[in-house]
Protein backbone atom coordinates (compact mmCIF):
# COMPACT_ATOMS: atom_id res chain seq x y z
CA UNK A 1 0.00 0.00 0.00
CA UNK A 2 1.50 3.17 -0.93
CA UNK A 3 -1.35 5.62 0.17
CA UNK A 4 -0.72 7.00 3.00
CA UNK A 5 -3.82 6.70 6.22
CA UNK A 6 -4.47 9.96 8.22
CA UNK A 7 -6.98 10.84 10.50
CA UNK A 8 -8.59 13.99 11.39
CA UNK A 9 -10.01 14.80 14.43
CA UNK A 10 -12.32 18.45 14.31
CA UNK A 11 -12.12 19.34 17.68
CA UNK A 12 -12.69 22.95 17.38
CA UNK A 13 -16.45 23.00 18.99
CA UNK A 14 -17.81 23.42 22.34
CA UNK A 15 -20.29 20.81 22.65
CA UNK A 16 -23.42 23.44 23.90
CA UNK A 17 -25.70 19.91 24.49
CA UNK A 18 -23.04 18.23 26.81
CA UNK A 19 -21.89 20.81 29.27
CA UNK A 20 -22.95 20.84 32.82
CA UNK A 21 -20.98 23.86 34.35
CA UNK A 22 -17.12 22.11 34.03
CA UNK A 23 -14.52 24.34 33.96
CA UNK A 24 -10.81 24.48 34.00
CA UNK A 25 -8.53 25.64 36.78
CA UNK A 26 -8.70 29.47 35.43
CA UNK A 27 -12.85 28.98 35.72
CA UNK A 28 -12.51 28.94 31.53
CA UNK A 29 -15.33 27.17 30.63
CA UNK A 30 -14.50 23.91 29.80
CA UNK A 31 -15.23 22.04 26.16
CA UNK A 32 -16.86 18.93 26.25
CA UNK A 33 -13.37 17.75 24.43
CA UNK A 34 -11.17 17.96 26.90
CA UNK A 35 -13.13 16.64 29.86
CA UNK A 36 -12.07 14.08 32.03
CA UNK A 37 -12.70 9.81 31.58
CA UNK A 38 -11.20 7.88 33.39
CA UNK A 39 -8.53 10.66 34.42
CA UNK A 40 -7.78 11.33 30.56
CA UNK A 41 -9.71 13.97 28.83
CA UNK A 42 -12.01 12.50 26.03
CA UNK A 43 -10.04 14.24 23.23
CA UNK A 44 -6.88 12.20 24.08
CA UNK A 45 -8.81 9.30 24.49
CA UNK A 46 -10.28 9.49 20.86
CA UNK A 47 -6.88 9.66 19.45
CA UNK A 48 -5.50 6.96 20.89
CA UNK A 49 -8.13 4.75 19.74
CA UNK A 50 -7.22 5.93 16.33
CA UNK A 51 -3.36 5.37 16.99
CA UNK A 52 -4.08 1.76 18.12
CA UNK A 53 -3.94 0.59 14.56
CA UNK A 54 -0.18 0.79 12.82
CA UNK A 55 -1.77 1.46 9.66
CA UNK A 56 -3.01 4.97 10.61
CA UNK A 57 0.30 7.28 10.00
CA UNK A 58 -0.31 10.02 11.75
CA UNK A 59 -3.55 12.23 13.49
CA UNK A 60 -4.18 15.21 12.79
CA UNK A 61 -6.60 17.12 16.21
CA UNK A 62 -7.90 20.76 14.55
CA UNK A 63 -9.04 22.85 17.10
CA UNK A 64 -10.24 26.68 17.28
CA UNK A 65 -7.64 29.24 17.15
CA UNK A 66 -6.91 30.11 20.52
CA UNK A 67 -7.31 26.42 22.04
CA UNK A 68 -5.70 26.85 25.39
CA UNK A 69 -5.90 23.24 26.02
CA UNK A 70 -4.66 20.80 23.23
CA UNK A 71 -1.35 21.12 23.74
CA UNK A 72 -1.43 19.72 27.62
CA UNK A 73 -4.52 17.23 26.19
CA UNK A 74 -2.52 15.73 23.38
CA UNK A 75 1.27 15.79 24.77
CA UNK A 76 3.01 12.92 24.45
CA UNK A 77 1.33 10.77 22.53
CA UNK A 78 2.85 9.33 18.69
CA UNK A 79 2.01 10.30 15.60
CA UNK A 80 -0.23 12.98 16.68
CA UNK A 81 -0.17 16.49 15.67
CA UNK A 82 -2.71 19.83 16.29
CA UNK A 83 -3.23 22.77 14.36
CA UNK A 84 -5.56 25.79 15.19
CA UNK A 85 -7.34 25.31 12.04
CA UNK A 86 -10.80 24.85 13.31
CA UNK A 87 -13.73 26.76 11.36
CA UNK A 88 -16.91 27.64 12.87
CA UNK A 89 -18.75 24.26 11.52
CA UNK A 90 -17.35 21.01 11.35
CA UNK A 91 -17.40 21.09 7.45
CA UNK A 92 -15.57 24.13 7.74
CA UNK A 93 -13.15 22.51 10.10
CA UNK A 94 -12.57 19.55 8.27
CA UNK A 95 -12.35 21.35 4.75
CA UNK A 96 -9.23 23.47 6.56
CA UNK A 97 -7.54 20.55 7.95
CA UNK A 98 -7.48 18.34 4.98
CA UNK A 99 -5.80 21.74 3.05
CA UNK A 100 -3.71 21.71 5.65
CA UNK A 101 -2.56 18.41 5.59
CA UNK A 102 -1.28 19.01 2.03
CA UNK A 103 -2.33 15.21 0.57
CA UNK A 104 -2.05 13.50 -2.58
CA UNK A 105 -6.04 12.95 -3.96
CA UNK A 106 -5.53 9.45 -3.71
CA UNK A 107 -4.65 9.46 -0.17
CA UNK A 108 -6.95 7.88 2.71
CA UNK A 109 -8.76 10.10 4.97
CA UNK A 110 -9.95 9.12 8.08
CA UNK A 111 -12.67 11.86 10.14
CA UNK A 112 -13.33 10.84 13.70
CA UNK A 113 -15.26 12.12 16.24
CA UNK A 114 -13.56 13.54 19.14
CA UNK A 115 -16.90 12.67 21.39
CA UNK A 116 -16.24 9.29 20.37
CA UNK A 117 -13.60 7.80 22.76
CA UNK A 118 -14.78 3.88 23.15
CA UNK A 119 -13.99 3.27 19.48
CA UNK A 120 -12.54 -0.27 19.66
CA UNK A 121 -9.68 -1.74 17.79
CA UNK A 122 -11.46 -4.25 16.11
CA UNK A 123 -14.79 -1.71 14.13
CA UNK A 124 -11.50 0.62 13.34
CA UNK A 125 -9.49 -2.30 11.51
CA UNK A 126 -12.95 -3.59 9.83
CA UNK A 127 -13.14 -0.51 8.43
CA UNK A 128 -9.78 -0.02 7.01
CA UNK A 129 -9.91 -3.53 5.95
CA UNK A 130 -13.33 -2.76 4.40
CA UNK A 131 -12.58 0.85 2.41
CA UNK A 132 -8.81 -0.51 1.05
CA UNK A 133 -10.76 -3.54 0.01
CA UNK A 134 -12.89 -1.99 -2.67
CA UNK A 135 -11.44 1.48 -2.28
CA UNK A 136 -14.93 2.91 -2.11
CA UNK A 137 -14.90 4.50 1.18
CA UNK A 138 -17.15 4.33 3.73
CA UNK A 139 -18.23 4.82 7.74
CA UNK A 140 -18.62 2.59 11.00
CA UNK A 141 -22.46 2.35 11.42
CA UNK A 142 -25.68 0.37 13.25
CA UNK A 143 -28.60 -0.45 12.07
CA UNK A 144 -31.22 0.61 14.00
CA UNK A 145 -32.69 -1.44 16.43
CA UNK A 146 -35.76 1.22 18.28
CA UNK A 147 -38.98 1.76 17.20
CA UNK A 148 -38.37 5.29 15.08
CA UNK A 149 -41.00 7.69 15.59
CA UNK A 150 -41.37 11.13 13.68
CA UNK A 151 -42.71 13.98 16.06
CA UNK A 152 -45.04 16.61 15.02
CA UNK A 153 -48.37 18.75 16.19
CA UNK A 154 -51.09 17.61 17.80
CA UNK A 155 -54.21 16.66 16.64
CA UNK A 156 -55.60 20.45 16.70
CA UNK A 157 -52.43 21.56 15.01
CA UNK A 158 -51.09 23.22 18.38
CA UNK A 159 -47.27 22.92 19.21
CA UNK A 160 -46.44 24.12 22.18
CA UNK A 161 -42.54 24.71 23.10
CA UNK A 162 -41.15 21.50 24.93
CA UNK A 163 -44.10 19.43 23.71
CA UNK A 164 -44.06 16.71 20.84
CA UNK A 165 -46.52 14.51 19.57
CA UNK A 166 -46.36 11.43 17.14
CA UNK A 167 -47.18 12.39 13.68
CA UNK A 168 -46.10 8.68 12.60
CA UNK A 169 -43.75 5.41 12.82
CA UNK A 170 -40.72 5.60 10.40
CA UNK A 171 -40.06 1.70 8.91
CA UNK A 172 -36.55 1.32 10.29
CA UNK A 173 -35.81 -1.68 7.70
CA UNK A 174 -33.42 0.60 5.92
CA UNK A 175 -32.15 2.99 8.63
CA UNK A 176 -28.58 2.98 10.23
CA UNK A 177 -27.19 5.43 12.70
CA UNK A 178 -23.78 7.03 11.64
CA UNK A 179 -20.75 6.77 13.73
CA UNK A 180 -17.15 7.80 13.01
CA UNK A 181 -14.80 6.81 11.71
CA UNK A 182 -15.59 7.88 8.09
CA UNK A 183 -13.05 6.70 5.34
CA UNK A 184 -12.56 8.27 2.53
CA UNK A 185 -9.49 9.82 -0.94
CA UNK A 186 -8.91 13.08 0.10
CA UNK A 187 -8.93 14.03 -3.21
CA UNK A 188 -13.10 13.13 -3.34
CA UNK A 189 -13.66 14.33 0.51
CA UNK A 190 -11.87 17.64 -0.59
CA UNK A 191 -14.00 17.97 -3.41
CA UNK A 192 -17.25 16.86 -1.85
CA UNK A 193 -17.00 19.18 1.10
CA UNK A 194 -15.84 22.42 -0.96
CA UNK A 195 -19.33 21.68 -3.66
CA UNK A 196 -21.42 21.43 -0.60
CA UNK A 197 -19.88 24.51 0.91
CA UNK A 198 -20.21 26.14 -2.38
CA UNK A 199 -24.40 25.09 -2.42
CA UNK A 200 -24.82 26.11 1.38
CA UNK A 201 -25.60 22.54 2.31
CA UNK A 202 -26.45 21.03 5.46
CA UNK A 203 -23.77 18.95 5.99
CA UNK A 204 -23.87 16.78 9.12
CA UNK A 205 -21.10 14.48 8.70
CA UNK A 206 -18.38 13.84 5.41
CA UNK A 207 -20.52 10.61 4.35
CA UNK A 208 -23.80 13.15 3.34
CA UNK A 209 -21.25 15.21 1.40
CA UNK A 210 -20.32 12.56 -0.40
CA UNK A 211 -23.61 11.19 -0.73
CA UNK A 212 -24.53 14.92 -2.49
CA UNK A 213 -21.56 14.57 -5.33
CA UNK A 214 -22.86 11.70 -6.04
CA UNK A 215 -20.95 8.77 -4.26
CA UNK A 216 -22.42 5.79 -2.52
CA UNK A 217 -20.82 5.19 0.44
CA UNK A 218 -20.00 1.95 2.25
CA UNK A 219 -21.75 0.96 5.51
CA UNK A 220 -19.46 -0.75 7.92
CA UNK A 221 -20.90 -2.32 11.32
CA UNK A 222 -19.35 -0.46 14.08
CA UNK A 223 -20.40 -0.68 17.58
CA UNK A 224 -22.04 -0.29 20.76
CA UNK A 225 -19.57 1.20 22.60
CA UNK A 226 -18.51 3.62 20.13
CA UNK A 227 -21.45 6.31 20.76
CA UNK A 228 -20.92 9.68 21.13
CA UNK A 229 -20.89 11.20 24.49
CA UNK A 230 -23.24 14.20 23.62
CA UNK A 231 -25.13 14.68 26.86
CA UNK A 232 -24.42 15.22 30.45
CA UNK A 233 -24.98 11.69 31.65
CA UNK A 234 -23.10 10.14 28.55
CA UNK A 235 -20.05 10.85 30.43
CA UNK A 236 -21.09 8.36 33.35
CA UNK A 237 -22.20 5.91 30.57
CA UNK A 238 -18.53 6.03 28.84
CA UNK A 239 -16.78 5.61 32.00
CA UNK A 240 -18.27 2.46 32.64
CA UNK A 241 -17.60 1.13 29.05
CA UNK A 242 -14.00 2.58 29.88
Amino acid sequence: MTQKIIAIVPAAGIGQRAHAGAADAAGQALPKQYRLIRGEPMLRLAVKALLADARVEQVRVAVAPGDGWAEQALAGLPRTVWRPCGGPGRADTVAAALQEASLQADDWVLVHDAARPGLPPDALARLLDACLEDGVGGLLAQPVADTVKRAGTDTAGVEAAGRFFVRATVPRDALWLAQTPQMFPAGLLRDALRDAGARHAAITDEASAMELAGHHPRLVPGSARNFKVTWPEDFELMEKWL
